[in-house]
């Protein structure tokens, strides 16, 4: 039996998170997505980590344009077939899953039609994190959209302030 203290306390500090990511790699990943973004267009990561009891931990992310330079070319952030190869196989070399993805819109972190339709992981229980501001710190936790895939274009919104969906705190 694996036992971890980190673990007890954020089961009573965020009870109903699905997903915790380390604090510092957040901070990290929001601060590149600016920079990636350079405050002008859309840039976007996939948060990989492990189910532990039902819960994903975020270890590792990888960035779109990572997988394919051209992936903000638009404005906006699209992917194409072999940006996904590349995404699976990195999965195989580490053990770990795509947890989730994170992408910036200009404004507001509201799901557009294009994501709404357009899931980057087209798998229910997938999801999507959309940062506003194109992640110009700070960022509040109740400012992001927190969106959970269920097939067939159907999601649920966990965004707002009294989500603990999505956990990132000093017990992540």
């Amino acid at each position: 039996m694996t036992f971890s203290i980190r673990r007890t306390i954020r089961a009573f500090a965020a009870p109903e998170h699905r997903i915790s990511c380390p604090r510092r790699l957040w901070r990290r990943t929001i601060a590149e997505l600016d920079r990636r973004g350079r405050r002008r267009h859309e840039a976007g990561a996939f948060l990989l980590g492990r189910d532990i009891q039902g819960r994903a931990e975020i270890s590792q992310v990888i960035f779109y344009d990572e997988l394919d330079p051209e992936a903000y070319r638009t404005g906006a952030c699209v992917l194409y077939g072999d940006s996904f190869a590349k995404l699976w196989a990195r999965c195989r070399e580490s053990g770990l899953k795509v947890c989730a993805d994170v992408h910036t819109h200009g404004g507001a972190a509201l799901q557009s039609e294009a994501d709404r339709t357009n899931p980057m992981v087209a798998r229910a229980g997938h999801v999507a994190i959309i940062v506003p501001d194109f992640a110009v710190a700070p960022i509040a936790h109740r400012d992001l959209g927190i969106y959970e895939y269920w097939g067939d274009h159907a999601w649920t919104n966990h965004s707002g302030a009294r989500s603990d969906f999505f956990y990132c705190g000093l017990w992540s």
